[in-house]
């Protein structure tokens, strides 16, 4: 009873709450926005739907991660950025601005490319079978415990951007406290074989978190884009939303699946260290002067 209690109700509140309180933060602009700086939003996106799934994919069967558990990656690389991206962009220094625009598009592709690739990835490694994967009236659920609550936000903060601005803080709040309370619950039933799932997963998830924000930086760089785009780029690539996924994994009319909810919980609590590291040393980078060049002697 007390699993179900948390599955049904309290983590698709959690998300909702958590998407609702994206949503008291973006503006139709924010879209629009997108059109003033094309080259690192495409290259943002580029990595996020098609390089890191690859590199996910790469990973799971180098380490030769058991079915389930590698689906659960897979269902993690899909996912989008993490709301708690645009703290840590503010953070170290990053274009908060262009995070608010990537999350909220890829907050939309993710509708479309998340159910695909989680069909793909359970299609290749559990296999093929009536109930496995997001069928078409699972992706209408998906659209709605992702993009509904953003629109009710958005229309919130666009009928009184005052109230939004107020309501910002204590949403952030009750929603840590609700997700906190679905963590301990699942780890408790959880508790028995915990300790073999972060021994089989944790190197994974910690090895694609710190690639993840790696390419983030780095790709945008390679293409000239300017360095704060490239750390917003980072952090929205790097971090990605560990909270849909886990719900998509435990919702009894979605996956149903707690063994894939397993790796994104994991990432989830390593994914603060390896996000504070990148973004200490790309500060840090930041701030070291120049070389001189060799004709300046």
């Amino acid at each position: 009873m007390q699993q179900s209690v948390l599955t049904t109700v309290m983590l698709p509140a959690a998300l909702a709450l958590i998407m609702f309180g994206l949503g008291l933060s973006l503006a139709p602009q924010d879209f629009a926005r997108i059109a003033t700086r094309p080259k690192a939003v495409v290259i943002a996106l580029v990595a996020q739907i098609l390089v890191l799934p690859a590199i996910c994919f790469g990973l799971v069967v180098l380490f030769g991660l058991e079915p389930l558990l590698a689906a659960g990656m897979m269902l993690l690389a899909a996912s989008p950025g993490g709301t708690t991206a645009n703290l840590y962009s503010h953070l170290f220094g990053g274009d908060v601005a262009l995070n608010v625009s990537l999350t909220a598009v890829n907050s939309v592709l993710a509708v479309l490319t998340l159910p695909l690739v989680v069909n793909l990835s359970l299609d290749h490694f559990v296999g093929a079978g009536p109930d496995i994967g997001l069928q078409a009236d699972k992706v209408v659920q998906v659209f709605a415990i992702v993009l509904v609550p953003v629109a009710v936000g958005m229309t919130v903060r666009r009928v009184s951007a005052t109230f939004a601005n107020r309501m910002d803080k204590p949403v952030r709040i009750l929603s840590a406290i609700v997700l906190a309370a679905v963590i301990v619950g699942a780890i408790v039933q959880e508790r028995e074989r915990l300790g073999g799932y972060i021994a089989s997963v944790g190197l994974v998830a910690l090895l694609f978190s710190a690639i993840s924000l790696t390419i983030g930086y780095w790709l945008p760089r390679l293409f000239d884009v300017e360095r704060r785009q490239a750390i917003a780029s980072g952090m929205e690539i790097g971090i990605h939303n560990s909270t849909l996924a886990i719900t998509i994994a435990l919702s009894p009319t979605l996956l149903a699946n707690p063994t894939m909810a397993v790796p994104p919980a994991v990432y989830g609590v390593l994914m603060f260290g390896t996000t504070l590291v990148f973004g200490y040393l790309v500060r840090r980078r930041a701030t070291e002067p120049a070389e001189p060049s060799p004709a300046s002697g």
